[in-house]
């Protein structure tokens, strides 16, 4: 098997990421500045701009690397072992509690996540809709086993990821933190009889 080897470009994109996200941590995706990561890397800002066009390129490069990292957890469950039903119960919470440890734990870079879902960056929507097709791969599947009843499955995944977008969507998480009336597992208890109900 033939596994791709990053060029020395991709590479020092990775590294000017992997700064700028360990900056944005510590003093805030805002306050963060190019001249900033170059000095943590050694370099100088012109070196930077070979690699990225502007400072919110590189926000997005971070922001898309943390959610690159939600979608490869979501599709090792989506395409691995157990019910319908669990999976898509192990997906579900596996996003909440990723979502938890990077965004809502760490407030700084929350602040970058608040500013992509207030000022629509493309990349929210595409994740949603990464997310929203291995939920689609799930459902489905349970549909074919007999484990769901027959329906549209990229209509009912939609649905069960916006039934449980409270607990998903960092800015909600935050903004109904202290909200303990509900929990995912009992959103996810109400999504799973509904798929199971006969149409």
């Amino acid at each position: 098997m033939n596994v791709a080897v990053p060029n020395s470009a991709e590479l020092q994109r990775r590294e000017i990421v992997t700064a700028a996200a360990r900056l944005f941590r510590e003093i805030g995706f805002q306050k963060t500045t190019v001249a900033d990561i170059a000095q943590a890397l050694g370099m100088s800002p012109a070196n930077i701009y070979r690699f990225f066009a502007s400072k919110a390129e590189i926000n997005h490069a971070v922001a898309r690397q943390a959610m690159i990292e939600v979608e490869d957890a979501a599709r090792a469950i989506a395409t691995g072992s157990g019910s319908a039903a669990e999976r898509l119960r192990a997906l579900i919470t596996t996003n909440e509690r990723m979502n938890a440890e990077r965004y809502v734990s760490e407030r700084r870079l929350h602040e970058m996540v608040d500013a992509a879902l207030k000022e629509n960056w493309p990349i929210v929507k595409e994740h949603i809709d990464r997310i929203n097709a291995l939920i689609a791969d799930i459902v489905a599947c349970g549909m074919r086993s007999g484990e769901f009843a027959p329906d549209d499955a990229e209509h009912a995944a939609k649905l069960v990821h916006l039934a449980c977008t409270r607990f998903c969507n960092p800015r909600l998480m935050v903004e109904y933190a202290t909200w303990t009336e509900l929990t995912s597992d009992e959103m996810l208890d109400f999504c799973i009889k509904a798929l199971r109900a006969p149409g």
